[in-house]
């Protein structure tokens, strides 16, 4: 494609849904993609997923259909959910 620009993984990988319980009734959820080859940063702090490390990329925040969604495979530990809200934090320049 002419003029493409930027890094795009290709395929499928695991996210991280941010969007809060009350709304996951919704037809679409808030994620942030994760990689295990981005570069290490502040706005992306590592978890476990499916027994591998790798990095949520909190900068790339995303709405997608809950149909693009496949089976979940687990859920964050605590340390780890607070650090990507932190990240999270970072990112949106929220309070």
């Amino acid at each position: 494609m002419p003029g493409k620009r930027g890094h795009v993984q290709e395929g499928r990988r695991f996210a991280v849904i941010v969007q809060a319980d009350d709304l996951l009734a919704l037809s679409t959820v808030v994620i942030c993609p994760t990689s295990r080859s981005a570069f290490t940063a502040s706005f992306h702090p590592e978890v476990i997923v499916a027994d591998q490390a790798t990095q949520v990329l909190c900068e790339m925040v995303a709405a997608v259909d809950t149909r693009a969604l496949g089976e979940r495979v687990g859920h964050l530990a605590r340390d780890e959910l607070r650090s990507v809200e932190d990240a999270l934090l970072l990112v949106l320049d929220l309070p």
